[in-house]
């Protein structure tokens, strides 16, 4: 039943109360509720006169044709030679080459002409050079036939070389689905039926993270840091993708105020959502990261900021979090329709949550601080601020007393952490920090050299320790006091690398990788954070209590291997008794219990419970060989007892 007019110019969204209710064109108005932008390399163009940000930019990509070669079958399967950074497919009896240069030239930086539309671009045989020598080295019939044409035209590519679809954040029914980097028709079936589901339902059919256009933030609304890193994507897409790899370009973009004290001490920088975050520490200030699927070569300097978090303490710069105040008469009663944990609790109360979708599925996982009657303050991780800010700001309703404001540029944050941590701060605050009047799970506002800082007793370290936050412009006169207090007690500079190595011996999840839209907080083992048992209503309950009652399908558990030959890093197979049962969700070394880590959910056909869990024999395949491993339902490091759960 669908009209499809060719030749039309959209010219403007009608809008009302900032509501879609049609769009003008050439031709005239035509009224609807939703439109979606499928413009390709255009896409970027027209989405910014809406105030929406598609990030893509076009670059030229080029193919031969061959003359047609005799005996080829018409159904040879494609073939790809990354190492020479080449494609071939049969075409009408002949080939197509093309490849994906590591020097690519962008197109259109100032604009896609006027009537570029069916069109293509000059050959450029010399810019081609490269990819014809490599193509020659592994089909040398190439030498021997004829080329009937070099196809040369526009692409458009993304910063990660993934595409993009779903609902643009900056206008409610406005979706898109673009910048498919030359794979759009070989991922065109599924990214047409997930975003039909999408724009039907208002939600995605299930996990899209890696291609939600909300991945996106404020590094990518810059044309110049754009292309930058779309240009290096690009050169990338047929290169080896190592574990921990870091993008290079346009680096650094946004910096805590503490980025040059912290290069001083060595700091070794990765990069997230525009944010220089540091990753590990080294006394050779020109350190960098040496990719390998083995041992990186920061495995040892990770292991002296893994041993001071258990036995004194450190301090990482963590400014980078997304940070949002939801403040308003109705704030606490809107918090517990969206949250699955309590939120009635007093002023100064910490609150670990998640967000349910319909389905139970978790959205977002977040700590919510009260530090109001109407007020509360909650923090996400660094590359979900687009995604939280955006379902949280997206279910408050018209009739609710209720603002969101998003703070992430305010605020630093330094976490200290570590058994010496109590320490430190009482030598760097005139405030008490002892348990009966500073317990876990509570905030308090103090002061450091007299400047106010909202210090909250938490720790995703799974150690004693606090999060301190603080306005940016204290940055540097805290972190000195910090050092200052801390240094002879023991306090050491670390990373985000070591936070991801304690994590796993505490068994934490993280979203995008353990829990997420997929996943519901019974599977997880996060029921404990939810108020399913209350009389309160919130999104996700019913389908909570469906599956309580029907039982769980998979289940999250930990593994540790007997051999220490296996390297853990995510995505490894799961097998019970012989069958595949699952994947790794996340891996790595836990240096405490000196073993690698790994988490993932065990899938069954049948509800599925802890007796089924402990009754296994279980393998992981890494690098094509099964290693026997022991399986684990509680967290494998205990700070209170100092004793491993093995």
């Amino acid at each position: 039943g669908a009209l499809i007019i060719e030749n039309i110019e959209l010219i403007d969204i009608i809008k009302e109360d900032n509501k879609i209710t049609g769009v003008m064109t050439s031709q005239g108005k035509i009224f609807c509720e939703k439109v979606v932008c499928c413009a390709g390399q255009w896409s970027r163009e027209i989405s910014l006169k809406f105030g929406v940000s598609v990030p893509l930019i076009s670059f030229q990509h080029q193919y031969i044709i061959t003359e047609q070669i005799k005996n080829l079958k018409s159904k040879l399967p494609t073939l790809r030679d990354p190492d020479n950074l080449t494609y071939f497919k049969e075409e009408v009896g002949g080939l197509v080459m093309g490849g994906y240069e590591p020097n690519p030239r962008i197109w259109g930086e100032k604009g896609i002409p006027k009537n570029f539309n069916f069109s293509l671009l000059e050959p450029d045989f010399n810019h081609f050079e490269t990819i014809m020598k490599n193509a020659l080295k592994r089909v040398p019939l190439l030498n021997d036939i004829g080329v009937k044409n070099l196809i040369n035209g526009p692409e458009s590519f993304t910063p990660d070389g993934n595409f993009i679809l779903g609902e643009a954040p900056e206008q409610k029914n406005y979706f898109v689905g673009a910048g498919f980097n030359a794979f759009g028709i070989a991922s065109a079936g599924g990214a047409g039926m997930a975003l039909a589901e999408w724009i039907k339902n208002g939600n995605p059919p299930y996990d899209l993270w890696p291609v939600d256009i909300k991945r996106f933030g404020f590094p990518h609304n810059d044309k110049d840091w754009l292309s930058k890193r779309t240009y290096e994507a690009y050169a990338k897409h047929y290169s080896i993708a190592w574990p921990f790899q870091e993008y290079e370009s346009a680096r650094p973009y946004k910096c805590s105020p503490i980025y040059k004290e912290l290069t001083d001490k060595g700091a070794c920088f990765g990069e997230k959502l525009g944010w220089e975050r540091p990753n590990w520490f080294s006394d050779n200030k020109n350190s960098k990261d040496i990719y390998s699927f083995s041992r990186p070569n920061w495995f040892e300097n990770l292991r002296n900021e893994h041993n001071a978090v258990r036995e004194s303490a450190v301090i990482i710069d963590q400014t980078s979090f997304a940070k949002f105040i939801v403040k308003g008469e109705d704030a606490e009663s809107f918090l517990n329709e969206i949250c699955a944990n309590e939120i009635s609790k007093p002023v100064g109360s910490l609150i670990y949550s998640q967000m349910l979708n319909g389905k139970g599925g978790i959205e977002c996982d977040v700590v919510i601080a009260r530090i109001a009657e109407d007020a509360y303050y909650i923090i996400s991780g660094t590359g979900f601020m687009t995604h939280d800010y955006h379902w949280i700001r997206s279910k408050i309703s018209e009739n609710k007393n209720v603002a969101i404001e998003n703070c992430t540029e305010f605020y630093s944050v330094f976490s200290l952490m570590g058994p010496k941590s109590r320490e430190i701060l009482k030598l760097s605050s005139p405030d008490n920090f002892d348990n009966n009047n500073f317990p876990f799970g509570t905030f308090q506002n103090i002061s450091i050299l007299n400047f106010p800082v909202k210090a909250l007793r938490m720790s995703f370290l799974g150690e004693l320790g606090w999060e301190l936050h603080f306005e940016k412009k204290h940055s540097k006169e805290i972190y000195k006091k910090l050092l200052i207090s801390g240094v002879p007690l023991g306090l050491i500079n670390a990373g985000y690398r070591v936070i991801e190595s304690c994590r796993l011996e505490k068994g934490y999840r993280v979203w995008g990788h353990d829990i997420g839209p997929d996943y519901t907080p019974l599977e997880a083992g996060l029921g404990w954070a939810t108020k399913i048992n209350s009389k309160k209503n919130f999104i996700g309950k019913k389908a909570l209590i469906k599956q309580k009652e029907e039982g769980i399908y998979k289940m999250f558990v930990g593994f540790t291997c007997y051999s220490s030959d296996a390297i853990l890093l995510g995505r490894e197979t799961i097998f019970r008794n012989g069958e595949k049962v699952g994947w790794l969700s996340s891996g790595g070394y836990g240096y405490t219990i000196d073993k690698y880590i790994g988490y993932g959910y065990i899938r069954s056909s049948f509800p599925i419970d802890d007796n089924f869990i402990i009754n296994g024999s279980y393998e992981l395949e890494v690098a094509k060989q099964r290693y026997k491993c022991k399986v684990h339902l509680k967290p494998l490091y205990d700070p209170l007892m100092k004793k491993l759960k093995m």
